[in-house]
């Protein structure tokens, strides 16, 4: 090949090299540009995002004098009184509030009429809420202690409200008044309540609190909602904390009451929590004192040995597992038991009459105790 013919070649190859080269930078400009534009896209985005939600949280206008008077009803969900306090100006944003409320898990926000202003602070308006402080005093408040069963928060229903018990009772186990409340509290209230071995369906799920109300003469389905909305409150957020990921809130309800009926005030409810756990894993019946009265529907101060013969699902003597149902209302403390019991390997427990609660491991243990503080007592 002459020398010519060699330098032209180089020259080509040269040529393409720089063609190259120049494509090369071209790309890594198009690249560059596309990353920058990218990122910055993310930051206007997330920075704006930001912003919104900053401005969103702040005050609607915070050197505002005006106060406005907003009713929550009976029952609310946090999306209506989001939306509620929106349309009376007090927030800026009903969706961020409801958001803000979820990711701070604040809940037992209460019924009535508020005065708020345009001026406050969310954290402020919350408390507000949760505090009950409200610009209408209650008409009356109703008190439904832990450990009561249905027939008797029927009968302080009836005793607050100045309504006959029987009508009460009878409206608290009405098929077509339980169907609605189902249909309004479909993940509380499940089929579970309607198996025909229980009682009474909404047994255990009427939440021990004291209740205000606004209105002199609020219906029983109001009572009821209100009742049940703090069973929902409270049991919501425990569930979704569970180590039992199985557990049901029917059956959650169930193992809270049985914890409820035989702790004192003394006992530690989630020792107890563990006997009745630890019976269920190794196959045994949980032989509980109270779900024996409340076959009999009896109150009685010591049960025999001739109550331990009756003839039912609840008789937990004579059936392994779980009653049917609660055999009682349970307070938070007797469902957080229940949820997180204690890590023991306890099978027996007993009272005493000072109120102590002692608990061991085996039967013998069990019957020496038993025969020191009850039989010769």
């Amino acid at each position: 090949m002459s020398t010519e013919e060699t330098n032209s070649k180089k020259e080509v190859i040269r040529k393409k090299m720089l063609e190259h080269q120049s494509e090369a930078r071209i790309v890594r400009k198009i690249v560059l540009t596309i990353t920058i534009l990218t990122l910055l896209i993310f930051v206007f985005i997330g920075g704006g995002g930001y912003l919104y939600i900053k401005s969103a949280l702040q005050p609607v206008d915070k050197d505002s004098k005006v106060q406005k008077k907003v009713e929550i009803p009976i029952g609310s969900s946090v999306t209506g009184i989001s939306e509620k306090l929106e349309a009376n100006g007090i927030i800026k944003n009903a969706r961020v509030f409801k958001y803000y409320v979820k990711l701070k898990n604040e809940a037992g926000f209460m019924a009535g009429e508020y005065e708020l202003s345009p001026s406050m602070e969310i954290p402020e308006i919350i408390n507000r809420l949760k505090t009950g402080k409200v610009l209408q005093k209650a008409a009356f408040q109703l008190t439904i202690p832990e450990g009561k069963q249905l027939n008797e928060i029927a009968q302080i229903i009836a005793k607050t409200v100045n309504k006959p018990e029987e009508e009460v009772f009878n409206q608290l186990n009405d098929k077509t008044f339980i169907q609605s409340m189902m249909a309004k509290y479909p993940d509380l209230l499940t089929t579970d309540i309607l198996n025909p071995n229980i009682k009474y369906p909404l047994e255990g799920y009427l939440f021990p609190a004291t209740y205000p109300f606004y209105k002199q003469n609020p219906t029983i389905e109001e009572i009821v909602v209100t009742m049940l909305d703090q069973t929902k409150k409270v049991i919501t957020p425990i569930l979704a904390e569970s180590n039992k990921e199985e557990l049901t809130a029917h059956q959650l309800l169930t193992m809270s009451s049985l914890i409820e009926e035989e702790a004192t005030e003394k006992a530690d409810r989630k020792d107890i929590s563990s006997v009745f756990y630890n019976r269920l894993e190794q196959g045994m019946p949980l032989q509980t004192d109270p779900t024996v009265l409340y076959a009999q529907g009896k109150h009685k101060e010591r049960v025999l040995y001739e109550d331990l013969e009756v003839n039912s699902p609840y008789n937990t003597y004579k059936h392994n597992g779980l009653p049917p149902g609660p055999i009682a209302n349970a307070g938070k403390e007797s469902i957080e038991a229940a949820m997180n019991p204690s890590d023991t390997k306890y099978l027996y427990f007993l009272a005493t009459s000072e109120g102590e609660v002692l608990f061991n491991n085996t039967l013998d243990e069990h019957n020496e105790d038993k025969a020191k503080y009850i039989t010769n007592k």
